[in-house]
């Protein structure tokens, strides 16, 4: 997979650069590469999947970024792998439950199933990478990890993104940056 480069848009009707406030003149669209740091070290991540009458589904997984996309699994009888056989959009989120500091992040796309081999293995490697002991450790909220996803017990998959969003928040300062692939 070759990773897009997004073009990235500050959007002021929700930044402080429309609502002045201290340190807001100095706001600007967060750069992409922050994004990516911020998605190879977040811990927690949303996902949210349509059901097919329409429904939202949201729950929390973890997740990696690796390649241009972020990478998920699931189990295939999950509400979630259910929804994206019918229906591929997803959203995933990360970021930090504070008005005052973090970067808040969102990621659209289609899931789109890992099969080959070779890609789970890297995918893997990245997943423990981010999550060190939580999956290589025999004590390890997630051991087994690789080897479930490598079986087939488990699905992976991975969400190039189509659209993502920045929402940035420095004391008083806030930014909104959108990214167009």
């Amino acid at each position: 997979m070759t990773p897009k480069q997004p073009k990235a848009e500050l959007d002021a009707r929700y930044s402080s650069a429309l609502n002045p406030r201290p340190g807001a003149p100095d706001v600007t669209a967060t750069d992409w590469a922050e994004v990516q740091r911020q998605l190879r070290v977040a811990e927690v991540f949303w996902i949210t999947t349509v059901r097919p009458d329409g429904r939202l589904h949201v729950t929390p997984l973890i997740a990696a970024w690796h390649d241009g996309a972020l990478h998920f699994s699931t189990g295939a009888g999950e509400q979630k792998a259910k929804n994206l056989a019918g229906n591929a959009h997803c959203a995933l989120t990360t970021g930090r439950n504070s008005l005052s500091e973090g970067l808040d992040l969102v990621i659209e796309g289609m899931a789109e199933r890992v099969t080959d081999p070779a890609r789970q293995n890297e995918v893997i490697a990245a997943f423990e990478a981010q999550y060190g002991a939580h999956i290589t450790s025999p004590e390890g909220m997630f051991h087994g990890f690789g080897d479930s996803i490598r079986s087939g017990n488990d699905l992976l998959f991975a969400v190039a993104p189509g659209t993502a969003y920045g929402f940035g928040h420095d004391s008083q300062a806030f930014s909104h940056t959108r990214y167009t692939f």
